[in-house]
Order: C-alpha cells, then structure tokens, then sequence
C-alpha cells in the first residue's frame, strides 16, 4: 500500500471506511485473485479497520468526556 492510499483512508469518515472495508472482505471471500491482489486487497482492508477503529475511538471518547461533564456539574 502506497503512502498517497494510506493518506487518502486518513480523510475518510466512518461510513465511507465501512462501506469500503465491506467490499473488501466481500472480494477476498470471494477468492479467485493472485496472491499479490489479494495481500494488497487485504492491506487495504487492514487500513481501513483501522480507520474504523479511529473514529470509533473517538466517539468513545466524546461521550466519556459528556458524562465526565455532566457529573462535574452534578
């Protein structure tokens, strides 16, 4: 995976990641690529659950911190 392809994965949002990442592991079950398609296919799949995984991380974050608040002001 290039670095220009893993910059482009960074400005997803969630949903376009997830869309994405569906596809891909809807192409890897599907088999019939060469080994070099299908790692670089998986690679991309991996960056794209990481881009998941980073705004999940997020909004976990978000409403911590929003229950964090609201108790402070309790």
């Amino acid at each position: 995976m290039t670095d220009d392809e893993r910059a482009e994965i960074a400005t997803f949002g969630y949903e376009r990641a997830r869309d994405e990442l569906v596809n891909v592991v809807k192409m890897l079950e599907q088999g019939g690529m060469d080994l070099d398609d299908s790692l670089a296919l998986w690679e991309r799949g991996e960056a794209l659950a990481t881009r998941c995984e980073q705004h999940l991380a997020g909004a976990r974050q978000r409403v911590e911190d929003a229950l964090a608040h609201r108790t402070a002001q309790e």
